[in-house]
């Protein structure tokens, strides 16, 4: 049997990649913030799922959820980690508070290594570990190298997620842990119900306002339209399964204007086309 942890396993992502590695012989511990989702998941997806009951920003809960899958998989260690829980806070940088800054980093960032610094013994961070070394899969997204108006917080997030994951992989070496990122585009999931929800009352009266409101309009739409969640699923399971996997796996959703003009056009041809695109310039 292997052992695999995956944070924010509710709905989306992290709720699909375990199903998917549970078809596929592995027990998962999948991390839920609230105990009714905790109790839903679990009658979904079986025995097999063992559900967390921790946020990333509660260090105590973290502990408290390694003691556990530590009891249940004893010396076998974990053969994976993935990060995948996380926010997305958008708004104008020019107007955005401060503490909705701090808060996307909190989550995305900060969440992501406390979770990882804890994990890491039973992933084999120790001197002789009685088991394989596992690996760490860090869920970024096109972000994570694009970067688009309003999404700047969340943009620095991936940003710096990608940093360490470098860093980390390099670091992991003398234990044999690999670290690997995959940065999807936008991936047909239930969040993108709760784009209709974004709050652009903060930025009615700034000169940003009718552009925030066209953005909402755009996130549904490329939700909608976007990967299918079981591709990043599939990508999941070859990160953790082969041999020597890549170091970031990018799943976009439209190749070309999706993800290699915005990364090799020049920066200001770019801008111009985003800035006609949002109606930044006139």
């Amino acid at each position: 049997m292997k052992y695999v942890v995956i944070t924010g396993a509710s709905t989306g992502i992290g709720y699909d990649a375990a199903r998917y590695l549970l078809e596929r012989g592995y027990h998962v511990f999948g991390s839920v913030r609230k105990q009714a989702d905790a109790d839903r998941v679990q009658n979904e997806l079986g025995e097999q799922f063992t559900p967390l009951l921790f946020d990333v920003t509660d260090g105590a809960a973290i502990e408290t959820a390694v003691a556990q899958v530590s009891a249940k998989i004893g010396n076998n260690g974990l053969a994976g980690l993935v990060n995948n829980a996380g926010i997305a806070v958008a708004g104008p940088l020019m107007h955005l508070p401060l503490e909705d800054f701090r808060w996307q980093m909190e989550v995305n960032l900060y969440g992501q290594l406390e979770v990882t610094q804890n994990f890491l013994p039973l992933l084999g961070a120790v001197p002789n570990a009685p088991h394989p070394p596992g690996r760490i899969i860090n869920i970024s997204s096109v972000s994570g190298k694009v970067v688009y108006p309003f999404m700047g917080p969340y943009a620095a997030s991936k940003h710096a997620l990608e940093a360490i994951s470098d860093a980390l992989r390099r670091e992991l070496l003398i234990f044999g842990i690999d670290v690997i990122v995959i940065g999807p585009g936008s991936v047909q999931t239930p969040i993108w119900d709760k784009a209709q929800d974004l709050d652009v009352e903060p930025y009615k009266e700034t000169s940003y306002a009718g552009m925030m409101e066209g953005m909402k309009k755009v996130f549904i739409s490329q939700g909608r339209s976007g990967i299918p969640v079981e591709k990043v699923s599939e990508v999941i399971y070859e990160a953790l399964t082969k041999e020597k996997p890549k170091t970031r796996y990018a799943i976009a959703r439209k190749l070309l204007s999706g993800w290699l003009l915005p990364r090799y056009l020049p920066s200001r041809m770019f801008d111009n086309i985003i800035a006609k695109r949002l109606g930044l310039t006139k």
